[in-house]
């Protein structure tokens, strides 16, 4: 896989899983609304791929003159955090709300534990230490979140 497109595929990736997690777990404490879970993917599978899309460009472009590897990792990114975002939507659908959540949780976190052991084999580090401080990133952000939209749920209802 060309360098470009593996950083898409990784900042894609993990943007992807960790913002969506977040917004999902956050949305459904607060709300409890399988639309408002939902839309709030979509949106966020849509606005955000843009925005780390232009994110990566704009970085890409910072450290060295536009090339075509410039926009492969910003397509790449796009393409893959959106793709990403909304795998998560699929639970939504078709599960009551607080399994679908706990169904996505599970889904982040195996694909997180899978990409995470893929780049420490390809930097021949050790797997459980990567692993280990990626998953605890996202764990920090299911609980942030989930606390976040209870506080919501209580001062704005």
């Amino acid at each position: 896989m060309k360098r470009s497109v593996k950083k898409g595929l990784g900042f894609g990736l993990t943007s992807g899983i960790i913002t969506t997690l977040g917004l999902i777990v956050g949305l459904n404490s607060g709300t409890h609304s399988r639309m408002v879970v939902i839309g709030g993917i979509l949106i966020i599978a849509v606005a955000d791929s843009f925005s780390d899309a232009l994110g990566m460009h704009i970085s890409e472009e910072a450290t060295k003159k536009e090339t075509r590897a410039t926009w492969e990792s910003t397509f790449s990114t796009f393409f893959f955090k959106l793709i990403f975002a909304l795998s998560f939507v699929i639970p939504i659908l078709f599960l009551e709300l607080n399994i679908a959540i706990i169904a996505s949780v599970i889904w982040g976190f195996l694909l997180l534990t899978i990409f995470s052991f893929y780049i420490a084999k390809n930097n021949k580090e050790k797997p459980i230490n990567v692993i280990g401080q990626h998953v605890l990133i996202a764990v920090i952000v299911v609980i942030a979140t989930h606390f976040i939209g209870d506080w919501i749920s209580k001062v704005f209802v």
